[in-house]
């Protein structure tokens, strides 16, 4: 088993300068407690992401860290020009020594999409796009495309990326077709979903994957995603993380609110101890931590843990304290 991150960089109630430097602190204290990967989302227009460039935060994330990977998940690809990210992708990789992970998608929310131009029932042909064109990009080092909506001609890319022939790739999955997709592409995937939900996507993905010929010495991570936060006692945790939650849920739903929309696709409960029950949540003393992702990770046949441990206002003293006690009393155990 390995470990990673989600982190939305949702605003709690700090200046946004101090906010950066804390969670900088504590992506360092996932470097040094041996975490894998930092995988940071990417929203606009609300305050449940503070990182709406990822590029930007996850080039100070290279200089402040030594082995931790780290990436997006996702770039919202209609979001970008597919030649310009290639470019930024490249300049990561280099930067960090080879440590760049890459999530793509099409963008969780039609509203943000919406904000920039592009009409949201052309993202995913969009995506599909500019998938193709970054890849051939960072393969080829040399494009030429003709599609619906981009057209590039003889246009040499004098940048290479320091993994060849590019990143590893991540790809989120909410159903078994999406999953089957990740296995025949041969990508790392996490899953937001119940364990129990979970369970038959992994089955499809290792399926397809297995009937697509992937073969090789490292197997691909299949990854579930939970809310977790460490106290001394079960009391202690509870009483953060039921706080803290409100105030992620209300920046989770904020941009559909301020449109009057209906809310996300994947609409999440509203109070923490309703996503304890769906095991999507822990808070408690490591030992309830340990036995709670010990029978979320076996239920769900996963093989990266990644913790969600920092979100709404859990004060950097708060959010150090739990990760501390993560790295120091749960996650040895986990791994053993």
């Amino acid at each position: 088993m390995e470990f990673g991150v989600f982190d939305h960089l949702d605003h709690g109630n700090i200046p946004l300068e101090a906010y950066y430097e804390s969670r900088l602190r504590i992506v360092e204290m996932y470097d040094r407690g041996g975490f894998y990967g930092y995988h940071v989302a990417e929203h606009h227009a609300t305050p449940l992401g503070m990182a709406p460039s990822p590029s930007v935060f996850l080039a100070a994330v290279a200089q402040r860290t030594k082995t931790l990977r780290f990436g997006p998940m996702v770039y919202a690809l209609p979001l970008y020009h597919p030649l310009r990210l290639a470019e930024e992708i490249c300049m990561l990789d280099q930067m960090s020594g080879g440590r760049l992970e890459l999530g793509f998608g099409r963008g969780a929310s039609p509203l943000e999409i919406d904000i920039f131009g592009p009409n949201p029932k052309d993202a995913q042909n969009i995506y599909q796009e500019s998938l193709e064109i970054i890849l051939m990009a960072l393969k080829d080092h040399h494009v030429n495309y003709q599609g619906k909506f981009y057209s590039l001609n003889d246009v040499p890319v004098a940048l290479t990326p320091k993994q060849l022939p590019h990143p590893p790739m991540w790809y989120g999955i909410h159903a078994v077709e999406s999953a089957a997709r990740a296995g025949t592409n041969d990508l790392n995937v996490i899953s937001l979903d119940t364990a129990v939900d979970t369970g038959p996507m992994v089955a499809a993905y290792k399926d397809a994957r297995r009937e697509a010929g992937h073969q090789g010495p490292f197997e691909p991570k299949i990854g579930i995603g939970r809310f977790v936060v460490v106290g001394e006692t079960d009391e202690e945790a509870l009483a953060v993380a039921r706080r803290a939650y409100r105030v992620w849920h209300k920046s989770f739903n904020y941009l559909f609110n301020h449109r009057g929309a209906a809310g996300p696709k994947h609409q999440r409960p509203s109070e923490f101890d309703a996503m304890a029950a769906l095991g999507r949540a822990v808070a408690g003393s490591p030992e309830t931590v340990i036995n709670v992702l010990r029978k979320e990770m076996m239920v769900s046949d996963a093989n990266y843990l990644v913790g969600q441990f920092v979100f709404g206002d859990m004060s950097s003293l708060e959010a150090e304290s739990s990760v501390g006690m993560f790295i120091d009393s749960v996650l040895p155990l986990l791994d053993a």
